[in-house]
């Protein structure tokens, strides 16, 4: 029976010692900026995995990303990998850092700017923190974004030339979509408590279109589910008014 205390207690001071050293600190701000070539690929994946902080996202950039990072926990220097078409953007994994949580003034800032002309299949899985992904202009083929809680705006307004697939998941979010006026648009919200805000939009159970849909060659489907939040989908012409 004392062996079996002994060992207890050898294990129990092993396991405390191992959470002190993996213990994630504030320190100096670091910014550091990375690219990445679009190479032969005529169409990539992209996916983006940022478990806390908060996201930019835009087009305009001549490779296929240009990034550039500010954080202030080492262990949160984002990891960058491109092979085969696929490009994959993650935060490493700080589930192993409890400490992270009692982190009041962590920076986590993440600024995205895509290719506008390369086609794109893009899928962004966030967490905690805030985020802009100011989509319109890019070439996406399909959109998949999960989020957690925070405050997020994705905007899908302008001119598209296919048809476009949209998933969004959020958790305890306040979400704003912008939707474009002159292209069918198609959205699903799946029944949750949450409150939805569609003025210029048509509804018909759960399904909100705009003018457009059915009428437009090209049509924007958006399934959404949300958990606790606020949901709003804006017509562009009502987003230009407001600003």
């Amino acid at each position: 029976m004392k062996t079996n205390r002994l060992l207890f207690a050898l294990v129990l001071i092993s396991l405390m010692l191992t959470a002190c050293g993996s213990r994630a600190r504030v320190g100096a701000l670091q910014s550091e900026s990375q690219s990445v070539e679009l190479g032969d690929a005529s169409s990539v994946r992209v996916e983006i995995e940022l478990g806390a902080g908060d996201l930019e996202m835009t087009g305009e950039a001549e490779k296929l990303l240009e990034a550039d990072f500010n954080y202030n926990v080492a262990r949160l220097k984002p990891e960058l990998e491109y092979t085969d078409g696929t490009l994959v953007l993650r935060q490493p994994d700080v589930r192993g850092l409890p400490v992270l949580r009692d982190i009041t003034d962590y920076r986590n800032e993440w600024d995205l700017r895509l290719n506008d002309d390369v086609p794109i299949d893009l899928h962004v899985d966030m967490g905690a923190g805030n985020s802009d992904l100011q989509l319109a202009g890019l070439s996406l083929t399909r959109l998949e974004v999960s989020l957690g809680a925070g405050i997020s705006t994705i905007d899908l307004s302008g001119d598209w030339v296919r048809d476009l697939d949209v998933t969004i998941d959020t958790g305890a979010a306040d979400i704003t979509v912008r939707l474009p006026a002159d292209v069918g648009v198609r959205v699903e919200v799946e029944d949750g408590p949450h409150m939805i805000e569609a003025p210029d939009l048509k509804q018909n159970g759960d399904v909100y279109t705009n003018a457009a849909y059915g009428v437009s060659e090209v049509t924007l489907h958006v399934d959404m589910e949300s958990g606790i939040g606020r949901i709003n989908l804006e017509v562009e012409e009502t987003a230009a008014a407001s600003d």
